[in-house]
């Protein structure tokens, strides 16, 4: 898998991904959710893709100048366990090491057993908090 910076051309495939993912959800409008990330740091949202161009991968990185955080990670299932998800991640510590990060957080949706043991074995553990959201801009 190659890992190239997104283009908007990868829209209707990255949507895909993520709905072929079961990461999307019906208050997020994952075309929004794009639109956002574009307009700060463009360069940390990128695309997996294998021999023949397809987007079979995503991820989104944020650095806030305190913490570092992941969203987006996403892997097609017919190209899962194939180590595409830590090649990612491996990129993404890289990066926001160069940045200067100190930190770099993700949320994992509560029951997601398989995602949180893959991401204990890239050495992440449960930061033992409560993550609040407030919805600011409502999507729908």
């Amino acid at each position: 898998m190659q890992i190239r910076v997104y283009a908007s051309q990868d829209a209707p495939a990255v949507v895909q991904l993520w709905n072929d993912c079961g990461l999307t959800r019906p208050w997020n409008d994952p075309h929004k959710d794009i639109a956002r990330k574009l307009s700060v740091s463009p360069e940390l949202f990128w695309v997996g893709v294998d021999d023949q161009g397809e987007v079979v991968a995503s991820i989104m990185v944020g650095y806030d100048g305190h913490r570092g955080w992941i969203n987006y990670l996403a892997v097609h299932p017919r190209h899962q366990r194939q180590g595409h998800a830590r090649q990612l991640m491996q990129r993404a510590e890289a990066e926001l090491t160069a940045l200067g990060c100190p930190k770099l957080n993700l949320q994992v949706r509560a029951g997601n057993e398989a995602v949180i043991a893959f991401y204990e074995s890239l050495g992440y553990s449960d930061d033992h908090t409560v993550s609040l959201g407030k919805r600011l801009i409502a999507d729908i």
